[in-house]
């Protein structure tokens, strides 16, 4: 559970708006383990599954909600463990398209010290819930994302 600000102090996105730079459905491919993304979404659900033909139909889905949908499958066998790598990998495919994309990372950073809130009604875990007391995991990995990105320009800056 995350302790919710003002409202001016934190701005609230959906993970499925694909006209939003920071929305894991958002069309800004990139290139990572060997193989190249549509999006954030695309990477995420693939990277659940044993199957590699099965992990290739979802990278190859024609929209980011059909690869949801694919990796929401309830009959594929999931990777051991999976819950607890996954925000690992979604960390690492939302930094990727950060630095892939500069105007994704400029987005980003824009945020300055807004609390990033994914506003899911029905997502306990990524989101913050229909009641604001879900873990809001996706805001935390754009935060975290931020942070880096941060570090990085400070590093970059003294260099």
């Amino acid at each position: 559970m995350f302790d919710t600000p003002p409202e001016d102090a934190s701005l609230f996105l959906s993970r499925s708006d694909v006209n939003d730079p920071l929305s894991t459905h958002s069309r800004h491919g990139f290139h990572l383990d060997e193989a190249d993304w549509p999006s954030v979404e695309h990477y995420y659900q693939a990277t659940k599954f044993l199957d590699p033909a099965y992990s290739e139909k979802i990278r190859t889905a024609p929209h980011p909600a059909e690869a949801r949908k694919l990796g929401n499958a309830r009959l594929k066998r999931r990777k051991p463990e999976w819950k607890k790598h996954r925000r690992v990998m979604m960390t690492r495919a939302v930094y990727t398209k950060c630095r892939t994309h500069a105007d994704v990372a400029e987005r980003l950073l824009d945020t300055g010290d807004l609390l990033l809130v994914e506003s899911s009604a029905f997502d306990y875990f990524w989101g913050c819930g229909r009641d604001k007391r879900g873990e809001n995991t996706y805001g935390q990995v754009l935060m975290d994302v931020r942070n880096k990105l941060r570090e990085e320009r400070a590093a970059e800056a003294g260099a």
